[in-house]
């Protein structure tokens, strides 16, 4: 049975769809079955892959409001054993017309049951709508990205409690498998001042690793590759390929 990790936060620009990239990446470079669900309507995940969107002959949005199966709209991506299912604009509309439908935070789950990977990681938008709690009830584990900058800590607060509410009532078996500092910048005394404020906030939950602020990390989406492709001696390169053995550890480990 797949591992299911959604990637969430609220607050846009914190690093979440480089994570679910080159997470993915080095998690199928250790031999696995990754598959990236691209909640996000703006579809950066997909095109950070190398997908074109214009040559989709199916989405995200197929799978969740036409029950096209996830199986048949799944695509390969350049790196071995590393699949993405898609996202386009049009899921945008997914948020209004999900509101009608019966059962509708357990679209995404019940899409993803019957599928043969190893990890799953759903690259969440940044937003608390119901395509987020999609995939908070679909998941079972959470990694939370906070970037090291003055505003890291605003509106987690509003994430928890949606956090909580999701266990309470739809998904008791959600767990925060990690928070992960993002954009750090080992040059500034902010970015130690907010490294140890998000600890104080998530005692023994931070992960180890720390992802820096890096030129050749925002520049690998621009080519539709990973990190891992485009630059593997980066520090950003050597800083996911840390975080995908921290996460296989935990991902082995009941919380």
């Amino acid at each position: 049975m797949a591992k299911i990790i959604a990637i969430a936060n609220q607050k846009g620009g914190v690093g979440k769809t480089t994570t679910t990239i080159n997470l993915g990446a080095y998690l199928a470079s250790n031999k696995k079955r990754v598959l990236v669900v691209d909640l996000d309507p703006q579809g950066n995940t997909s095109s950070g892959l190398g997908i074109v969107r214009d040559q989709l002959s199916g989405d995200l949005y197929d799978v969740l409001l036409e029950g096209t199966p996830a199986a048949a709209v799944a695509r390969e991506t350049a790196v071995d054993g590393l699949y993405v299912l898609p996202a386009s604009p049009v899921l945008a509309a997914a948020e209004v017309e999900l509101v009608a439908v019966p059962q509708r935070e357990f679209k995404l789950r019940q899409a993803l049951e019957q599928l043969d990977y190893d990890y799953v990681l759903i690259d969440c938008p940044p937003s608390l709508g119901i395509l987020t709690v999609n995939g908070l009830v679909a998941a079972h584990e959470l990694i939370i990205p906070v970037q090291a900058e003055f505003y890291a800590m605003e509106g987690l607060g509003q994430l928890v409690q949606t956090v909580q509410r999701v266990r309470k009532g739809l998904n008791p078996k959600l767990r925060l498998m990690g928070v992960l500092v993002t954009m750090h910048n080992g040059r500034t005394s902010l970015s130690a001042q907010v490294h140890e404020e998000v600890k104080r906030h998530f005692p023994d939950t931070v992960f180890d690793t720390v992802i820096p602020r890096n030129v050749r990390l925002a520049e690998a989406p621009s080519f539709g590759k990973t990190i891992m492709h485009y630059d593997g001696w980066s520090k950003g390169a050597r800083s996911y390929k840390a975080l995908a053995k921290e996460v296989e550890k935990r991902a082995g480990v009941k919380r």
